[in-house]
């Protein structure tokens, strides 16, 4: 056994040997917490492995961590809570786009004028790193630091692969399986629905690269000016060496990926559930047969801001429940509480969700949340606000494991109804156990998946191997238009002569008749 553990210690320990201790800018500045929530472990990973990471986000370490060094963007919070306000309002999908790109623009911007940034970053020649890690989010204009360092640069997408993120690398993306990720399609899509995608994600695109693509230049010319004079940016968000994708075959569906598209769905999960803390432990542990329900809403919806009639709703439910309920509450008091409703402000959820006596996970459906479900094999009660929220609540819904309703126009009869199916109902707890079965069996795990292939790329000087010949090509040349084009213009060319030479026949046809039916009268 210990032969065996020295072996297995050895072969860990191995690609840090035969690989010198890396200088790595990681940009997560995104006032969102699930995003940097996703990635944190895994630099800290890579920090535990020797590199020494620079890490430009809002939530800074509260202790200090060796090589690992914080570079805080706190003006992302600027607004922040107005903006998760109105993007839960109804817009058509221009709007959405347009909303999207006036945020990611804003974020963009405060990492520039970030004094750090701006005395330790964007100088030429202050500092130097080898691998730029970014959270590939329409921020290409932060892109530029790989161009400004000359080093490679890995993209991390904690939503998983949508039309955007495969452009980075040139992979495939089939409009006829793959959903634009706010339609709330799944890869069966009914021929509407792949009407509605095509029509949708189209938008998405021109928008992108008309309104979007534009500030995103000025962006890099103004504050990497000399790195936008040698690398266009258009060259640069195609020159990704590596994405890493918040997602997993397991948990959605399968699709096409270009070697260098890895997914690491559950980077954040630790497979080690800690010890819950006392108060909640005795409040779960006192439930006796009937268990617990888990309700959270995530980090950027607050369920202190639900209507009035909303909450009432789900205690007069919660009340008459057997099941004790941990509900992520971030006020001090919550008025009618009833006994069996415990409220915090925060939880480690990870941990509640590992403990066998939570029997189901009323969610907002977030990504995160919805990987937790299913890595802790349980049935989740959807109620989705905005953005990918729809499509993994009807993921869960189509997949087995779960049911979705409608927060804004739910009963509580809806409300109660559905619950007592999935804690009543086998078929749901059942599914959620086969799919963390089939989820966890991997060769190795997120984590350990994600800093090996950092680590690959760091080995193989940005792995240019890896990269397809698709991410060379623009839009036209990519999808063959140049080519459909051509060959319908030859075929159209064919048709006109084919034509023309008839029309030539007819007419000589003609002639000639007119000349015999002359000479025959004389």
């Amino acid at each position: 056994m210990l032969l065996l553990q020295s072996l297995l210690g050895v072969l860990l320990l191995w690609p840090l040997c035969s690989l010198e201790a890396a200088r790595i800018l990681a940009i997560f500045p995104f006032p969102g917490p699930s995003q940097y929530i996703n990635v944190v472990p895994y630099l800290k990973a890579l920090a535990a492995r020797g590199h020494e990471v620079t890490s430009v986000n809002a939530f800074p370490q509260k202790k200090p961590l060796k090589n690992f060094r914080d570079i805080p963007v706190l003006e992302v919070f600027d607004n922040y809570d107005d903006i998760i306000t109105q993007v839960s309002g109804p817009m058509n999908i221009w709007e959405e786009n347009n909303f999207i790109n006036e945020f990611f623009v804003d974020t963009t911007r405060a990492v520039f004028l970030n004094k750090e940034v701006q005395e330790t970053l964007l100088p030429p020649g202050k500092d130097h790193f080898d691998l730029i890690i970014v959270e590939a989010l329409r921020s290409d204009a932060y892109y530029g630091f790989a161009a400004h360092f000359n080093a490679p640069i890995i993209g991390v997408s904690t939503f998983g692969a949508d039309w955007n993120i495969d452009e980075l690398v040139g992979n495939a993306s089939p409009l006829s399986y793959i959903p634009l990720q706010t339609t709330g399609f799944t890869d069966r899509m009914t021929y509407r629905q792949r009407l509605t995608n095509f029509v949708d994600t189209s938008i998405a695109w021109l928008n992108y690269n008309l309104v979007h693509m534009p500030v995103q230049e000025e962006l890099y010319q103004k504050y990497l000016p000399a790195a936008a004079a040698r690398v266009p940016l258009t060259e640069l968000n195609r020159n990704f060496s590596l994405v890493l994708l918040n997602q997993h075959f397991s948990l959605s569906f399968p699709r096409p990926y270009v070697p260098n598209m890895i997914e690491v769905g559950g980077l954040h999960i630790s497979h080690t559930p800690a010890p819950l803390p006392k108060d909640i432990d005795e409040f779960v542990q006192g439930s006796g047969q009937a268990g617990v329900i888990y309700f959270s809403l995530g980090s950027n919806v607050k369920s202190k801001d639900l209507p009035v009639e909303t909450r009432e709703k789900m205690l007069k439910t919660f009340a008459s429940l057997p099941q004790r309920v941990l509900w992520k509450f971030e006020d001090d008091q919550l008025p009618g509480k009833p006994s069996n409703v415990f409220i915090s402000k925060w939880f480690p959820q990870p941990d509640i969700l590992a403990h066998p006596k939570v029997k189901l996970f009323i969610t907002h459906g977030g990504l995160l949340s919805t990987i937790e479900s299913i890595h802790h094999g349980k049935p989740v009660l959807g109620l989705p606000f905005f953005y990918d929220q729809f499509l993994n609540v009807e993921r869960a819904r189509q997949a087995g494991f779960g049911l979705g309703l409608d927060h804004k126009s739910m009963t509580q009869q809806d409300f109660q109804q559905t619950i007592q199916r999935l804690l009543k109902e086998p078929q749901f707890a059942e599914k959620a156990q086969q799919m963390s079965a089939r989820y966890r069996d991997q060769p190795m795990s997120p984590q350990e998946t994600a800093v090996w292939w950092t680590e690959y790329v760091l080995r193989h000087k940005g792995a240019p191997h890896m990269r397809v010949a698709g991410q060379d090509l623009n839009f036209w040349a990519y999808h063959s238009i140049d080519v459909i084009a051509t060959l319908l213009a030859g075929a159209l060319f064919v048709f006109i002569l084919f034509v023309f030479l008839l029309f030539k026949l007819a007419k000589l046809a003609g002639f000639g008749h007119s000349k015999t039916k002359k000479h025959k009268k004389q």
